[in-house]
């Protein structure tokens, strides 16, 4: 490239740069989405009554589905309709379990769950249910397995999604797979080659931003890696995880999940991206051990957002 042509290309991103800040400058003035920030609770009650007001003093509103089955009506209509009243939506029925576990009995028994967890998100109305896809690790239901990466895996893992979602037919929520830095989906265009293959309205997208950064490009570049995920996957999103990631300085490569704040995750980024998405997608603290943790955790994403504009519902 000659050197005016080179000129005149940096002038033009330069240029497209100050454009699309501005522009979202401009949006993030006039019309951001308000973000549902949630987390875990400690209160010791399971009257969803009080437990709904007690996310709301805690400034939340978004929640994990209180404990319930979806075979008991009378409690899961009890759950709606008292966290409706405050204001506080249910983010996520967590399904955490291997659903390619290689014994097949465990495999059977995890997809009857699974299918249990569908059943009691539509119940409530949460906004997704949430597995990870599993993987073909022996003993470790997360583990790594080369396998983890294969056709065999994405193919079983479509087959799964499926039959997850034909067996509920939900209409007011979604079944959704978190990614994995190790197991399909992987990254954005992974996600995206898993939704077209399942083929389903109601498979959608959870996402942990701090599960696909699994390389020194991605943690050094987590603003571009969040752009990314929001630009390819955002009209699937349905809920969020927030938490950090520091790197632990050791002769190889080790990320460990930390207190939101204490790493290096750009949650203006994050938090931007959510503002914009044009629907409400719950962003959920989560991995963390006490209740002054999830306090810090929120202080600082609240910080963050009101530094940039965004404001909480």
């Amino acid at each position: 490239m000659l050197l005016d042509e080179m000129t005149a290309s940096f002038s033009r991103r330069a240029w497209l740069s100050t454009t699309a800040g501005a522009a979202f400058a401009l949006s993030a003035k006039t019309a951001p989405t308000p973000v549902r920030l949630g987390g875990p609770i400690f209160l010791k009650s399971d009257d969803p009554a009080e437990l709904a007001r007690e996310h709301r003093r805690l400034g939340y509103s978004a929640a994990y589905c209180p404990a319930a089955k979806h075979t008991d009506r009378e409690r899961c209509e009890a759950i709606r309709t008292a966290f409706a009243k405050e204001n506080v939506t249910i983010a996520e029925v967590g399904a955490w379990v291997n659903m390619l576990d290689p014994d097949a009995e465990k495999r059977k028994t995890n997809m009857a769950y699974v299918t249990d967890r569908l059943a009691l998100a539509e119940t409530v109305g949460a906004r997704c249910c949430v597995d990870i896809a599993g993987s073909y690790h022996p003993k470790i239901w997360y583990g790594p397995n080369p396998k983890n990466l294969s056709t065999e895996f994405f193919d079983a893992t479509v087959q799964n999604c499926r039959q997850v979602i034909d067996a509920i037919k939900p209409s007011r929520t979604v079944f959704s797979i978190e990614m994995m830095g190790w197991t399909i989906p992987d990254g954005p265009d992974s996600y995206v080659k898993l939704i077209k293959a399942v083929d389903r309205k109601a498979f959608g997208v959870h996402l942990d931003v701090c599960n696909v950064i699994n390389s020194p490009a991605r943690f050094y570049n987590s603003s571009a890696v969040i752009e990314e995920c929001f630009r390819k996957l955002g009209r699937w999103i349905a809920s969020c995880h927030a938490k950090d990631l520091a790197w632990e300085v050791e002769l190889n490569v080790h990320f460990r999940e930390v207190i939101p704040g204490r790493g290096e995750v750009d949650y203006k980024a994050y938090l931007g991206e959510l503002s914009k998405l044009g629907h409400d997608a719950p962003l959920m603290l989560e991995h963390l051990k006490t209740a002054e943790e999830y306090e810090e955790g929120k202080l600082y994403i609240q910080k963050v957002a009101a530094g940039i504009g965004v404001k909480f519902a």
